[in-house]
């Protein structure tokens, strides 16, 4: 799956999506549209053919969610820009983020959810959005390789991406979300509650910190009260679950004041939104988010193609090391230095790029 141009899918057409959402006539269309959305999300991410996403510019909301998230192979080139900026239009982060959002390392999911956060060219492997790191003039190349394979093995394919990527030694032109920036997401994103995030943030004091407030506050509460419970649940859901309650939250979340607020005057207007309620503070989490929007009695629920269902997807193997599998590998192989634990994984992962900067950034967080 590749775009034309500058984008591989800049998202859904929420302007045409907010009409519908005004016009009672149109309810049942829309209904049909997101029911389809998410029964293709599931076949995606269980279909046994492999899947390549080549995120290859601007990459976001169904871009990032239908089309990327949950192929088995994800690349990220020098152009990739991979966000969630739901929030921002008055909306949560959809289209299986609960699910994916939820099993990045840490609490980057949070932070990517409520802060629109764009992942730009190597962050988004660092991070784990992205599987493989291919220079876009490799992309042609690549793509008429794969063409040639006569047996369809997603082995294969590994190996053949791998071909095309960066070596291990490459210098990356982005790499923000390691050392002092990634103890601060996790300390500050940790919470339950987004206005204990916001005090958090504060009394860190830094200026990544601080921007992050600034984001975070010129979203819709709604949106992001909504993004951070959905994350947090999603975190301890099967796909099939975590796709069934962002179903429901479709059928309540835009029917509020924020979505086609955020889209007139965001998308539209080109004007901040007047959102309400205009702060976090003004939010319940149980009576005006979990009540209202998370155990409401909707009409419809999803009927998937298949009855496949995980609560990880199985081609992790072909990313970068999660932190869970470096501090699992150390444990089990009883590896009690740093140098040790680069050493296995880079035979592991046949000395893929990045692997060293990512096992030596984890441990090195970790045991300061």
């Amino acid at each position: 799956m590749r775009g034309v141009g500058r984008a591989l899918c800049a998202g859904g057409d929420v302007k045409d999506v907010a009409l519908k959402i005004k016009d009672p006539n149109k309810h049942e269309e829309l209904a049909f549209q997101i029911d389809t959305e998410y029964e293709m999300i599931h076949f995606i991410s269980t279909m046994k053919k492999p899947y390549i996403a080549v995120m290859d510019g601007i990459t976001m909301g169904a871009g990032a969610g239908l089309l990327s998230a949950f192929a088995p192979f994800r690349i990220a080139t020098e152009n990739t820009q991979f966000a969630m900026p739901e929030t921002a239009i008055g909306l949560f982060c959809d289209v299986g983020a609960s699910f994916f959002l939820s099993r990045l390392d840490g609490h980057i999911g949070p932070f990517m959810g409520m802060t629109s956060r764009i992942l730009k060219a190597e962050d988004a492997l660092f991070a784990g959005v992205a599987t493989h790191f291919v220079p876009s003039a490799n992309l042609e190349a690549l793509e008429y390789e794969l063409a040639t394979i006569d047996c369809i093995d997603h082995n294969k394919v590994h190996e053949i991406i791998e071909k095309f990527a960066v070596k291990k030694g490459h210098k990356p032109s982005v790499y923000t979300l390691h050392g002092q920036v990634r103890k601060t997401i996790d300390r500050c994103f940790q919470y339950e509650h987004a206005e204990e995030i916001l005090d958090a943030l504060n009394k860190d004091g830094s200026r990544f910190a601080h921007e992050a407030i600034d984001t975070i506050r010129k979203r819709s509460p709604t949106g992001v009260k909504v993004t951070l419970e959905h994350i947090r649940k999603g975190a301890h859901l099967s796909l099939k679950e975590c796709l069934q309650m962002e179903h429901v939250l479709w059928q309540t979340v835009p029917f509020a004041h924020d979505f086609v607020e955020g889209v007139t005057s965001h998308i539209i207007h080109k004007q901040m939104p007047k959102w309400n309620p205009g702060k976090l503070e003004d939010l319940d989490l149980d009576e005006d988010i979990r009540v209202r929007f998370f155990h409401a009695n909707v009409a419809r629920r999803l009927n998937f193609m298949n009855t496949q269902d995980c609560y990880r997807l199985p081609y992790e193997k072909y990313a970068l090391p999660s932190e869970k599998e470096i501090f699992e590998v150390r444990s089990k192989r009883n590896l009690s230095t740093v140098r040790d634990t680069v050493a296995w994984f880079e035979e592991d992962r046949k000395d893929k790029y990045g692997v060293r900067e990512k096992v030596e950034d984890v441990l090195n967080r970790y045991e300061m």
